[in-house]
């Protein structure tokens, strides 16, 4: 089976949850399965813009991104953290090989059109699979930063989790797993919502429910499923060693989205 995982900001800070799933990751490798990992970087990527003297601003989960703080971007992104990570999943002797969107124009991205303008925000325009495929036949896992080339030559950052999004349809993958700092999505009780329906999301965002960062994730989920991956899970990170497990068995952890 073909996964895509995406890791978080938060999850890529704590060492001992990194470690966790990492090793996650490389179990399902070993079981034979062909994962991709696709990873934000948003902690550090506002550590180092505060070293910079920038603030950083957010609409609706996206973070206002001017020139100055896409290369900041660019460099953390690309650079430190997705290296990082190819180094993290290293540790357990599995090979994985380290790619932005801009690589071998494996994402296109166009710029995002919004009021307010968020600058040099986009949204994945086109995909090329084959580096994936190529990276999969050599037995590696592909690591992909949250960047992607404009067709007007400039570099655009792209919300991790419409970019798990968009990695998960253009390679057919079976199953996409957000990996999360949170439980699951929480309902209007508070409680952990084991199941969702895409017919729920619009009134869980119009009574303000769901917020923020959990925006573009539910938005993520709803464009997987309608591309066609098959299941689609929120899990808290804590929770990754319950990945090679995750489709064969139940799991009381986290939130599912469902088409219906």
């Amino acid at each position: 089976m073909k996964f895509v995982i995406k890791l978080g900001g938060v999850t890529l800070e704590n060492p001992a949850t990194l470690l966790g799933c990492t090793q996650a990751i490389v179990d399902l490798v070993r079981d034979g399965h062909q994962v991709a990992v696709v990873h934000g970087g948003g902690v550090a990527l506002t550590r180092t813009l505060s070293q910079l003297g920038k603030d950083s601003s957010f609409v609706a989960g996206l973070r206002i991104t001017d020139a100055e703080t896409r290369d900041a971007a660019l460099m953390v992104l690309a650079g430190r953290v997705n290296k990082q990570l190819v180094a993290a999943i290293g540790q357990h002797g599995q090979a994985a090989v380290g790619l932005s969107g801009g690589d071998g124009l494996l994402f296109r991205a166009r710029k995002k059109r919004t009021a307010p303008d968020l600058g040099f925000v986009g949204e994945i325009a086109s995909a090329d699979p084959r580096w994936l495929l190529a990276v999969w036949e050599m037995g590696a896992v592909p690591v992909i930063s949250s960047m992607a080339l404009g067709f007007d030559g400039q570099y655009y950052n792209v919300n991790a989790d419409e970019m798990a999004a968009a990695c998960s349809t253009a390679c057919h993958a079976d199953v996409l797993v957000f990996l999360t700092d949170v439980p699951g999505v929480l309902g209007a009780d508070g409680q952990v919502m084991r199941w969702l329906t895409l017919k729920q999301i619009p009134e869980l965002t119009r009574t303000a429910v769901v917020s923020g960062g959990m925006l573009p994730k539910l938005s993520a989920c709803r464009e997987a499923l309608l591309g066609g991956v098959r299941r689609v899970r929120i899990l808290p990170a804590e929770a990754a060693a319950l990945l090679p497990d995750i489709c064969s068995a139940r799991t009381p952890h986290g939130t599912e989205v469902m088409v219906a």
